[in-house]
């Protein structure tokens, strides 16, 4: 159960400091609204395929007015968007999102789950979103999630029926859900999903519709309501002093990554579904004809009567002397044959009896991490802070053979603390999202075990299963094992207890770019798991490449501590690429992974194990130019990749700019969507194009149209118009419209083979409309699209170039994709003699 005000005074007083891991602490409010729920047997589900997709006043309203059980079903954990607040992208950005969205589950009332799809990028049509996807895995995985929630009632994000007006993606979610209805309760599909859960059938199926589906608020207001549901969202919850608005506006801006960070808004607001298939309610109750009491289930009308009663007589000032009747409903409940509701609601009951007698437990790791086969120590601790008897009988460690029987009496506001150690077993599985740990393909993740299927987050390796006696009765509370620590600038914090390998390595350049055929020094980081580790590291490398010298010693004394070790790496005289992997021996173990930490303050630390290693690519690639000035948008490699191919890039505040500063730089390159993120940029705007007027070379990244951080007159020297255009094929055909252009001539010559191998796509926001004097240089269309020539432009300013790109160099370099290396060291040499320039720029 989530409890609001308490996560309200979080967010205003120590600025979202890691919530999802504290342990709730509700007020009576709140704890007569956890019992309000516990009461309301129906349940809803909410389906599109994003993070930050989801109606969060929706979600909100469901959860906490209609009390029923609502749970987010995302399709994908977002790995294809952009990040506004760091450099992860891909399956790192994905994690990012997941555990955003899990905040804001945590804040408006929901659960999430997802499928095994994988955001692989912008998609135009649903056709290819399936045929990338894998459609039947992914419908089994909707059906399975739809199976083991249950829902009453499902609602759509999106329409099904507008296929190619909407990102792919969209679309599909709502498709995979009209089908996923009727095959849930069909015994032929997926038939080995019922070894484990059973057929169901939802009631009714909906679409969250809006007036911007009409195209206009005047065309919403004109159109037939009479097949839409119509709810007012901006209720206020006096018990929890909030109105459903503004928790939806706080759960919205857990989306951080994406730039949803909002402010809260109050007063009435009307939301509306359109019926689509099923039984049609009769009014605006989306569970109008449904039994969502006690009743529902056989054997449930005896709880019922208890936990009505106690809620018609909740006690704001002592709920602990519920707890009697609450033990009771909880031993009918057992009783129970429905499996489903008794598993739902007896965490839900467990979770309230705890809450009303103040009981607090914690289990909390010495330390963050810990190995397999190292000695791990978990304090403990009990409180009961009521007048109620209650024992501490025993205290099991779940995942290790750890047992305490203490058998004490839990007295009034006395706290007890116990230790328990432990050896990590053997085969202890690492904390690591378990969707990355197979690779999968460029739709699915491959996951194969059915049970984790949906789950939001790998569940812990261990967990405290307290056994208490409460009002005679035992009852066992699990709690997993936590690290509880903190820091003198940010006080008390909590962190997952992770189970890491003894020993991870790691290579910070994720491309190697060898432009000739001399030898680099290769660095790489061992990072010690545990205390006194040593052993070899060596490279594995592809045919035709040396590295000297065949394997180098380490010992690392502390935990946590890195030593680097240095390669020399030779490439081929030809051009090659394949990966280059750090492979650790510790006695007759080999490690191959790599610990990717991701650590916000508004969702808990990460930990993330990939394959360690980086691309290693032979080519030839010249340039002219050496020092380059970045200005940071919203986040991107392109910098470090920049300097893999020779480049001195200076990140530059755009704050520093005065008047002919900027003249020292070779190049100034502006990062993606800078200008829509950037507030600085709107000043030193003329600043920059005098620096181009005087002869310098500015390139300006993909910038997302209507977003600006400040109003801006142009963002460059002439007219130019950005709208949504891409390319999503990044097999798509190119052509080079102006071969002349010294964009594919200087210092290398661009061939259409340079833009095989491309990821994800081609490119986004492109120009739909400039002046003449931009050059367009290359041309690409999606299948059956016309071709757009927006791309690339570059347009002579003064004695200098001005370049605007939507191309996604962002992407393409840090894949190491060689083409693309090629085409930006073009740019940045555009306008420049085979002579370098020489610079004063200190390096």
């Amino acid at each position: 159960m989530k409890h609001f005000w308490v996560h309200f005074l979080f967010i205003l007083l120590i600025s979202f400091n890691s919530f999802a891991q504290k342990p709730d602490k509700p007020t009576t409010s709140e704890i007569y609204h956890d019992l309000q729920k516990l009461n309301f047997l129906g349940t809803a589900l909410y389906v599109a395929a994003h993070p930050d997709d989801e109606n969060t006043n929706l979600i909100s309203y469901l959860s906490n007015q209609e009390h029923a059980h609502t749970v987010y079903l995302s399709m994908t954990r977002g790995d294809g968007g952009q990040n506004l607040i760091g450099s992860e992208l891909r399956e790192l950005l994905g994690v990012l999102r997941t555990e955003e969205l899990l905040a804001a589950r945590n804040i408006d009332g929901g659960e999430q789950r997802f499928t095994r799809a994988n955001d692989f990028g912008f998609s135009k049509h649903p056709n290819e979103t399936l045929k990338i996807w894998d459609k039947d895995k992914v419908l089994s995985d909707v059906v399975w999630a739809i199976r083991n929630i249950k829902p009453d009632v499902i609602i759509n994000r999106f329409d099904h029926r507008t296929p190619g007006s909407t990102h792919g993606h969209h679309t599909s979610s709502a498709i995979l859900s009209m089908e996923a209805f009727d095959l849930a309760n069909d015994a032929t599909a997926y038939p080995e999903q019922l070894k484990s859960t059973s057929l169901w059938q939802p009631k009714r199926v909906f679409f969250n519709t809006s007036w911007w589906f009409y195209g206009s608020q005047e065309n919403f207001e004109k159109a037939d309501k009479s097949n839409l549901v119509k709810m007012d969202v901006g209720v206020y919850y006096p018990e929890l002093g909030l109105s459903n608005n503004e928790i939806a506006a706080m759960a919205r801006s857990q989306h951080l990554c994406q730039g949803f960070g909002r402010m809260t808004e109050r007063g009435s607001s009307d939301e509306y579904i359109e019926f689509l298939k099923g039984d049609k309610p009769a009014n605006n109750d989306l569970f109008a004809g449904i039994n969502t009491t006690w009743s529902r289930v056989k054997g449930g009308e005896a709880v019922g009567e208890i936990l009505y009663k106690v809620q018609d007589n909740f006690d704001f000032r002592d709920p602990s002397k519920h707890l009697p009747d609450l033990v009771k409903a909880y031993q009918l409940l057992q009783k129970v044959e429905d499996n489903h509701w008794k598993t739902l609601k007896s965490e839900e009951l467990k979770n309230l009896i705890l809450e009303c007698a103040g009981v607090y437990l914690e289990a909390s790791s010495e330390s963050g991490t810990t190995t397999p086969g190292s000695a791990a120590k978990i304090r403990i601790e009990a409180i009961n802070r009521s007048a109620q008897n209650i024992t501490l009988k025993e205290i099991d460690i779940i995942g290790a053979s750890s047992k305490l029987t203490p058998n004490v009496a839990l007295a009034n506001n006395e706290e007890k603390n116990f230790e328990i150690s432990f050896t990590v077993p053997e085969n202890t599985d690492y904390t690591s999202p378990y969707w990355l740990n197979e690779p999968g393909t460029l739709g699915t993740y491959a996951v194969n075990d059915q049970s984790l299927i949906g789950k939001p987050e790998t569940p812990p390796a261990f967990s405290a299963r307290f056994v208490l006696n409460l009002a005679g009765a035992d009852m066992a509370f699990d709690k997993p094992v936590v690290h509880r620590f903190s820091k003198p600038d940010k006080g008390e914090l909590y962190e997952p207890f992770a189970v890491l390998p003894e020993a991870t390595s790691k290579i910070d350049e994720k491309v190697l770019i060898f432009a000739t055929d001399a030898a680099k020094d290769i660095q790489v980081k061992v990072r010690a798991g545990k205390d006194n580790v040593a052993g070899s590291v060596a490279l594995d490398h592809p045919t035709g490449w040396t590295v000297t010298p065949s394997s180098i010693p380490f010992n690392i004394p502390q935990k946590g501590q890195e030593v680097t070790v240095t390669f020399k790496v030779t490439p081929p005289h030809t051009d090659s690429e394949g990966k280059i992997s750090p492979i650790i021996t510790i006695g007759n173990k080999k490690y191959g992974k790599e610990l990717v930490e991701i650590n916000y303050d508004h969702i808990p630390r990460q930990s993330i194990l990939l394959p360690s290693e980086a691309k290693a690519v032979r080519m030839d690639i010249q340039k002219s130019g050496e020092h380059i000035a970045y200005i940071m948008g919203a986040g991107d490699m392109v910098p470090e990749s920049l300097k893999q191919i020779g480049y001195q890039v200076h990140i530059i505040d755009p704050n520093d700019i005065q008047k002919g500063s900027l003249d020292k730089y070779d190049a100034v390159v502006v990062g993606i969507r800078a200008y829509n993120v950037v507030e600085a940029l709107k000043f030193k705007q003329p600043l920059l194009f005098e620096y181009v007027k005087n002869g310098g070379t500015m390139i300006v990244q993909y910038n997302t149209a209507g977003r600006w951080a400040s109003q801006f007159e142009n963002i460059a020297p002439y007219d130019l118009t950005l709208s949504s255009d891409r390319v999503t094929d990044e097999n798509s055909e190119v052509k080079i419209v102006a071969p002349g252009n010294a964009l594919m001539n200087f210092p290398n010559n661009i061939q259409k083979s340079d833009f095989d191998g491309w990821v994800q796509e081609r490119g986004l926001y492109f120009p739909k409309a400039w002046s003449s004097e931009f050059t367009p240089v290359i041309s690409m269309g999606d299948e059956g699209e016309s071709p757009t020539e927006g791309s690339l432009l570059v347009a002579p300013y003064g004695e200098g170039h001005y370049i605007y790109t939507g191309l996604s160099f962002f992407r393409e370099l840090p894949a190491g994709v060689s083409g693309a290396y090629k085409l930006f060291a073009n740019m940045l040499s555009v306008g420049k003699s085979e002579v370098k320039k020489e610079s004063n720029v200190k390096g």
